[in-house]
Order: structure tokens, then C-alpha cells, then sequence
């Protein structure tokens, strides 16, 4: 027998699937609904049914946009000899966020993960490759993420790029700031190594 009533519950599954939600969160989150004002339901469900329907992928890069082009690739003033190549859309506002690179970016949708299924036909590795094809690009920044998907991944490019004849660079990766290095796995602790910068 299910804890609430069958509309609730499904509701509760629902929330429940969405990466990060628990199960009291759903729980809190269905109420939230359920105890709201109509309005607000409806409000919900159309801000949810709108984002499906309008958003898609940018027919350049593959990030998330609402027309045929992200605001990224139909800005002139973005330096397009360079492009940045991250897992998904989240990384490339982690990136703008900082507001240093001035770049392109190419989003992968994803990690190679034979073990999962995503094989490199499932990611927009082939976009890529027209882009170099066709572009004036000089450097290949792989922002994939620190971990064994995003590292095999950035192997994976790096010797794909070869032939194109351009700069492929890779983020370095190490310590944070205010970090304790007694906490520091020994990956990031190599990779902090491996980063290492002149002071002098």
C-alpha cells in the first residue's frame, strides 16, 4: 500500500527522479504543489511544458538555446579561433560565470562511458569535428571533468584532434583555493603537480 494518496505518490516519483532529490525533498516539493494555489500548479506545469518545447540545441555549439543560435554563438565579439569543449550546458554557465574566456565552447552532451552505453557516436563528437573542418580555430580548450568519464573523454579528443594540426590544451586541475592538501585525493594532488606555475 502507498504511504499518500495515488496522485500524491505519483507526484512524490516523480520529483523523486530528478537527479539530487531525495526522498523527503519530493515529498516537501509534491506538498508545495498539491497545498499551493491552483494558479500556482499551473503556473509550474507551464514553465516545465514551455522549457521542453522551446528549448533545443544550438545548431553550432549543441548548447541550450531558445532560437537557432545560443547567445553565445550569435555574439560577433566572441573569439571563435578558440573553443572550449565541456560535458554539458551547466559547465559552459560555470564558465561565463567567471567571465574570462571570451571563447567559443562546443557542448559534448555528455562523458564517454562504454559501461553506461554513451559511446562516442552518443555525444556531439562528429559536430565538432565539422566545426574544425570548416573554421578558422586555433585552440582546443577540453574542459571535460575531473573524473575517470571526463579524463577518459579528454584522451579520447586529444588523439582524435591530431590531425587538425592545433593547439589542444587541457584545464588544469589541483588544489582549491583554501583547500588542505591532507584532504586532497591523490589524482587532484598529481594534477596539482603536474599544473604546477613559475612564481618567480
Amino acid at each position: 500500500m502507498a504511504d499518500y494518496i495515488a496522485p500524491l505518490q505519483r507526484l512524490i516519483e516523480e520529483f523523486r527522479k530528478l537527479p539530487g532529490i531525495g526522498g523527503k525533498t519530493a515529498v516537501r516539493l509534491a506538498f508545495s504543489i498539491v497545498t499551493g494555489t491552483s494558479e500556482r500548479a499551473e503556473a509550474f506545469s507551464d514553465a516545465i511544458l514551455t522549457a521542453k518545447r522551446e528549448i533545443r540545441a544550438c545548431s553550432v555549439c549543441c548548447n541550450l538555446s531558445a532560437s537557432e543560435l545560443c547567445p553565445i554563438c550569435s555574439d560577433p565579439d566572441r573569439d571563435r579561433s578558440t573553443i572550449c569543449v565541456v560535458e554539458d550546458a551547466r559547465a559552459v554557465m560555470a564558465m561565463e560565470r567567471i567571465r574570462d574566456y571570451k571563447g567559443m565552447y562546443h557542448v559534448l552532451g555528455g562523458a564517454l562511458s562504454p559501461m553506461n552505453g554513451i559511446t562516442p557516436d552518443r555525444l556531439h563528437i562528429k559536430e565538432l569535428l565539422s566545426r574544425l573542418a570548416s573554421s578558422e580555430v586555433r585552440e582546443v580548450i577540453i574542459a571535460t571533468n575531473p573524473t575517470v568519464e571526463g579524463e577518459t573523454t579528454a584522451s579520447y579528443l586529444a588523439r582524435l584532434l591530431e590531425p587538425f594540426e592545433i593547439k589542444v590544451t587541457r584545464l588544469a586541475y589541483g588544489i582549491p583555493v583554501g583547500g588542505d592538501l591532507e584532504y586532497a585525493d591523490e589524482v587532484t594532488l598529481h594534477r596539482a603537480m603536474s599544473g604546477r606555475t613559475n612564481l618567480l
